[in-house]
């Protein structure tokens, strides 16, 4: 039997905001895969439980390493959750290549319901909403960030109607 990989959203911020399900899924899972290990131990005290599974660290510098020992786990018939620090795995965050690589292998794929930095900026800031495009966050270097956004223009201006 094939297992089930849970992406679990996180709060960004204020630990009330964690969905109850988020409790029962980090005590319920065969293998908790963290962005970073000792914000998870600060989530699951805040929450007040504690992992029956294994917890493994799975971040940007072990991605490709790890994935196929979870996607294995996953075949076996093991859930895996993952989370991150804050937000929702896959979103500017680890999770896209064990997502891709579960789905290549028939593993159900569902998620926890967690806050978003993206949606909830956009929601508030008062612009339309009926479209957008998220470009992931900015490199933090000037010089990165101003040749990402020069990406981003010309793109755009590729658009021709």
């Amino acid at each position: 039997m094939i297992g089930t990989l849970v992406l679990a959203g996180t709060p960004i911020g204020d630990i009330a905001d964690a969905p109850p399900r988020l409790a029962e899924e980090l005590a319920g899972a065969d293998v908790v895969a963290a962005e970073d290990t000792r914000r998870l131990r600060r989530l699951t005290q805040a929450l007040g439980v504690s992992p029956k599974g294994r917890v493994v660290s799975y971040f940007e510098g072990n991605e490709s390493a790890r994935t196929p020992e979870l996607v294995e786990e996953l075949v076996g018939g093991a859930r895996v959750l993952l989370v991150t620090d804050a937000g929702m795995p896959s979103v500017s965050d680890p999770g896209y290549r064990l997502v891709a690589a579960a789905v290549e292998r028939d593993v159900r794929v569902t998620a926890v319901p967690g806050p978003s930095a993206v949606l909830t900026a956009l929601a508030l800031s008062g612009l339309p909403v009926d479209r957008f495009c998220f470009e992931g966050f900015l490199p933090r270097k000037a010089g990165e960030r101003l040749g990402r956004l020069r990406e981003v223009a010309e793109e755009l201006s590729l658009i021709h109607i």
